[in-house]
């Protein structure tokens, strides 16, 4: 196959687009649906995603992409009962594949963003992985290939018309890549950057210490960057996006943005959430946005008189300012990866405050002294990676 016609944009008056090789055929097939024009550009910006962290960490990966930036990216680590829990999938009485896991979490980071994602799996779809699918509001999966039952239960979804794509893993893009806008092309070498734990040797803060384990969570960091609208910045724990700032002009409002989605991941585990009575009606997505509030500013949206008695079962005491503070302050050994260098260390200041503990950065700044000596008052270990990622 070397030409897909694509589905209709959203403007119902435009003409539909295709995608095509001049030479060769298409690395891909439709198993089913009709894909869009977005839905190949996070389905093949996912796909590279999954597939590096596949490379850098030998675990399943999965990320979950919604307007050409990912929304959540992980690997398969085992989850806890509590992330079980946060993630809605405490009732399903599934053995999760690593795989699942990895989707799991990738999905369930920032779960009001990755509403309507886009899935990239960098392994065989099987059937759990499938299952989690299957209850989620998504408008597509990638995945180098599908089991026989993954296949079905995806196929019945959106009434048959959700999109599955199978991608060949052995395709190799060519080592130059276009880019047209305006009516003018753009012509530039593919990044084929690797990233690995060698990545973050140059360690240039008092506090050289950078476990393994830190490694793999830059890395990811890192490897999701490259794939994320820049300005970026991403926060990892545990073998996932927790919080990651896409598209902002300033770093400060990236570095703010995606510790926000950090401490709201945190915020989602702490007693006070895990204790909320929902109605028995109340949906997943409902759920996420109404803890999204609860833990918000504008909580009084859910506690009035009036607004909750018609999401809960019991009023909820309100999750005042110095609780939050003071289980945010529980959160610990956080990393943190940036496209681009910190300018200046109210950067580090931010991150400090999300449980950050280690962080990788191009450098490069003519202020990269007050940065590092930002980072030796927390005591941050931070790695010089000499390296811009920029994604445009």
């Amino acid at each position: 196959m070397k030409e897909l016609e694509l589905k209709y944009g959203c403007n119902p008056n435009q003409k539909p687009s295709r995608i095509y090789m001049e030479n060769g055929e298409l690395p891909i097939k439709v198993l089913n649906g009709k894909p869009g024009y977005i839905n190949f550009l996070d389905a093949f910006n996912g796909w590279q995603l999954v597939s590096e962290l596949k490379k850098a960490t030998g675990l399943p990966a999965a990320t979950s992409f919604k307007h050409v930036s990912p929304a959540g990216a992980a690997v398969g680590l085992p989850l806890s009962e509590v992330e079980r829990k946060i993630y809605w999938v405490d009732d399903m009485d599934v053995e999760f594949t690593p795989l699942a896991n990895a989707y799991i979490r990738a999905r369930g980071a920032d779960r009001m963003s990755s509403f309507g994602d886009f899935i990239s799996l960098s392994d065989v779809c099987d059937k759990e992985t499938a299952l989690v699918i299957k209850r989620e509001v998504s408008d597509g999966v990638i995945a180098p290939g599908y089991t026989d039952e993954a296949l079905e239960i995806l196929k019945a979804k959106k009434k048959g018309n959700y999109n599955v794509i199978e991608i060949d893993p052995n395709y190799v893009p060519a080592p130059i890549e276009h880019k047209e806008v305006f009516g003018i092309t753009f012509e530039q070498g593919r990044n084929e950057l690797v990233i690995d734990e060698h990545f973050f040797d140059n360690i240039v803060t008092e506090n050289k210490e950078i476990p393994d384990s830190a490694k793999m969570d830059l890395a990811i960091s890192m490897i999701t960057l490259k794939y994320t609208q820049s300005n970026s910045v991403c926060y990892v724990k545990g073998g996932q996006a927790i919080g990651i700032g896409a598209g902002q002009q300033s770093r400060i409002h990236c570095t703010r943005l995606a510790g926000s989605k950090a401490d709201n991941w945190w915020l989602r585990q702490s007693p006070q959430v895990l204790g909320l009575q929902f109605l028995d009606k109340i949906g997943r997505a409902d759920r996420d946005n109404a803890i999204d509030l609860y833990i918000g500013e504008d909580y009084m949206d859910v506690l009035a008189d009036g607004a909750w008695e018609n999401i809960f079962k019991v009023k909820p005491e309100v999750f005042t300012r110095e609780e939050k503070r003071a289980w945010l302050d529980k959160n610990t050994d956080v990393a943190l990866g940036s496209d681009a260098f910190f300018p200046f260390g109210d950067n580090v200041e931010r991150a400090h405050k999300s449980g950050v503990k280690y962080i990788a950065q191009p450098g490069g700044s003519i202020r990269d002294d007050h940065v590092i000596a930002t980072c030796n008052k927390y005591g941050i270990a931070m790695a010089f990676t000499g390296i811009r990622l920029f994604h445009h």
